[in-house]
């Protein structure tokens, strides 16, 4: 087992402040009170939100099923005085803060959301949660970052419900569930909440959100600026053949052989039929069903998996391309088949390039210039390109595994083993506000930089 624990210091301890010292930028006289004061809040916050982020890893919550994580959510939220709204798209929990004072109203987001994946790290407060899901038990565990997400989102709500008298406009807070997907059968995710209104109610004027990212390191900020993260969608294909006794296959029809040379045939559609120099592409199988027993050669056999994209028509060409060729693998050996996609997918994550230009000084304040750096396409999906699509929107990484471990080499988001090193929650927490204040402030500059950083390490 890869074990990369490191001590989990409070926020305030000399260790933080080693890494994330206080350093105030240069500041126009005016503005120094307001600066010291943001400055103070953050540093007040980030023991907190590390705090709520162990307490959310450890309690971790299946998609549509985040009733616990709402409840934490929506009493601390109660708490600062805002406006809250629970059972937004099942659990979801909205905020809204009001400064009083006339201006623009943006919105900021977090997922709630944690994985069927059983827990392997060592930390202290390592997930032994069980759930259910497709019918099976199952291991639950914040392999994604929601929790830190969540955790980083109450921090910058305490933060800017602070110094709202510094501030100008609205924001929106989104603590949303199912960001993963809903289960089968339900509905959920961005795409709920926006049908359930709360764009309709609130009008922002632009949304903003961030994901904590293996393959960069503590102290390191990503962006793109224009397509960002693939578009996303479900396909299904079901063999259909004629069951026998396994010691007769010729007396039958096996779905299970014909459904393996699909998954191999599968491979071609994108290394032969797409044109590669457009655009990336991905078509992956992530399940097999078939039989019962083992002398048994069942009448059907179900695969499904996912198809990543960038581009409407290349989605489309690929689609064709999987459905002829499932039908067509099935007749040759006398069998049937239909292949269909879900009907919900999360359509490409695009970044608008004027609000990305806009927000990036801020970033680079927080972290230091050399350490906010652009990143190729993403072949991960992101359900916040459903906000992103009725208002411009910016999404960007930070990166959580510690320096001096090669990023590129750690386990990945969605690992039993992914690691979240907590000294990046301090910068987290400091990007989101810093965006926020870029907003809302009264010709204040953003937050000033949590560390004077050196360049991270680039491996």
């Amino acid at each position: 087992m890869l074990v990369r624990m490191r001590s989990c210091l409070p926020s305030g301890s000399a260790s933080r402040r080693a890494i994330f010292g206080v350093a105030l930028a240069t500041i126009a006289v005016g503005n120094v009170s307001r600066a010291a004061g943001l400055d103070a809040e953050l540093v007040a916050v980030e023991p907190k939100v590390v705090g709520w982020r162990r307490d959310l890893h450890q309690h971790p919550e299946l998609s549509n099923r985040e009733v616990r994580t709402a409840k934490v959510v929506a009493d601390h939220l109660r708490r600062l005085g805002l406006e809250v709204e629970t059972g937004i798209a099942h659990t979801g929990v909205v905020a809204f803060l009001k400064t009083g004072k006339a201006g623009p109203t943006i919105a900021l987001r977090a997922d709630m959301d944690a994985l069927p994946v059983v827990e392997r790290t060592d930390v202290p407060f390592r997930s032994v949660a069980k759930g259910t899901y497709g019918g099976e038990a199952v291991g639950v565990m914040h392999a994604c970052g929601h929790d830190a997400h969540t955790a980083v989102l109450m921090g910058v709500a305490e933060v800017l419900a602070r110094m709202k008298n510094d501030l100008r406009g609205n924001v929106l807070f989104l603590f949303q569930p199912a960001e993963e997907g809903a289960p089968a059968g339900e509905e959920g995710g961005a795409s709920l909440m926006l049908r359930e209104g709360i764009f309709d109610r609130h009008r922002p004027e632009a949304v903003f959100g961030l994901h904590v990212w293996s393959s960069l390191n503590t102290g390191q900020i990503g962006y793109r600026s224009g397509p960002f993260m693939a578009d996303s969608n479900v396909w299904r294909a079901v063999v259909t053949g004629e069951q026998t006794h396994g010691s007769r296959p010729w007396s039958g029809t096996d779905p299970i052989v014909i459904a393996a040379q699909i998954v191999t045939s599968l491979q071609t559609v994108v290394s032969r039929q797409v044109d590669l120099t457009f655009n990336p592409a991905v078509v992956s199988v992530g399940i097999f069903k078939a039989g019962l027993r083992t002398n048994i050669i069942p009448d059907t056999a179900e695969i499904s998996g996912t198809i990543r994209t960038f581009d409407p028509g290349q989605k489309k060409q690929i689609a064709e391309s999987m459905k002829r060729l499932v039908e067509h693998t099935a007749a040759a050996s006398g069998a049937t088949a239909t292949f269909e996609l879900d009907r919900y997918s999360n359509p490409v994550t695009y970044n608008d390039p004027a609000l990305t230009a806009r927000v990036l000084p801020g970033l680079r304040r927080v972290a230091g210039a050399a350490n906010v750096r652009e990143v190729p396409l993403v072949t991960g999906a992101e359900d916040f390109s459903h906000y992103a699509q009725k208002v411009p929107g910016v999404f960007f990484f930070v990166g959580v595994t510690p320096q001096g471990t090669v990023a590129a080499k750690a386990p990945s988001n969605h690992s039993p083993l992914f690691y979240l090193d907590e000294k990046a929650l301090a910068l987290a927490t400091r990007a989101l506000t810093a965006v926020a204040v870029d907003f809302l402030g009264k010709d204040e500059p953003a937050p000033p930089s949590a560390s004077a950083p050196q360049p991270a390490d680039r491996q």
